[in-house]
């Protein structure tokens, strides 16, 4: 005989009240925690969308065309605008208002949080919009500093220029978002 077949044998009238109970709550907290991890996970998977790729070991990746620019008609139109607030009229030429011209400084750019794009400026008048998802994992960009797209969760650095990463984990470029100026504002197209 083995020994598991001498082992006293317990019946179901032998649990006792709180052992019950406690096969209960365990029970529960299982239904409980599966039930919050499907939320989670269909909560994640747009965020898991946005990652696409750039995490191959070879590098690889696309990088969007120089698309996703605008000039500014004029240095005046761009020095008139004093207001930091986006405009609530729609512009004169359709699409999305981001924020006005004097937001974005020449050399840096502006993070349009609501809209997910990030609006640079990299030499005066020329205007160049990407998208504000980092490449790398799906986080949001953070702030445009000394030239470059900052990423601040794992450091990634993209060029104001044309969206490619500098520096950090990111191995894709940050996609090309057609942005113009509508009198004051940038919008995007």
């Amino acid at each position: 005989m083995s020994d598991d077949t001498m082992a006293p044998r317990t019946t179901p009238q032998q649990a006792t009240p709180a052992a019950k109970a406690a096969d209960g709550l365990r029970d529960r907290r299982t239904v409980l925690r599966c039930a919050a991890m499907v939320a989670l996970a269909g909560a994640s998977a747009p965020i898991l969308a946005a990652c696409g790729g750039g995490d191959d070991a070879a590098g690889g990746g696309t990088t969007p065309s120089a698309g996703g620019s605008s000039t500014a008609p004029s240095a005046s139109a761009s020095s008139s605008a004093s207001s930091s607030a986006p405009s609530s009229s729609a512009p004169a030429s359709g699409g999305s208002v981001l924020g006005p011209v004097s937001d974005v400084p020449v050399g840096g750019g502006k993070v349009f949080t609501d809209a997910k794009v990030v609006v640079t400026q990299p030499t005066a008048g020329q205007y160049k919009g990407f998208s504000a998802v980092c490449t790398h994992q799906g986080n949001p960009i953070g702030s445009v500093e000394n030239g470059q797209i900052i990423c601040p969760f794992h450091q990634s650095h993209f060029s104001i220029t044309d969206g490619s990463p500098v520096s950090g984990p990111a191995q894709t470029a940050l996609p090309a978002v057609n942005v113009k100026v509508d009198g004051t504002n940038i919008v995007e197209a």
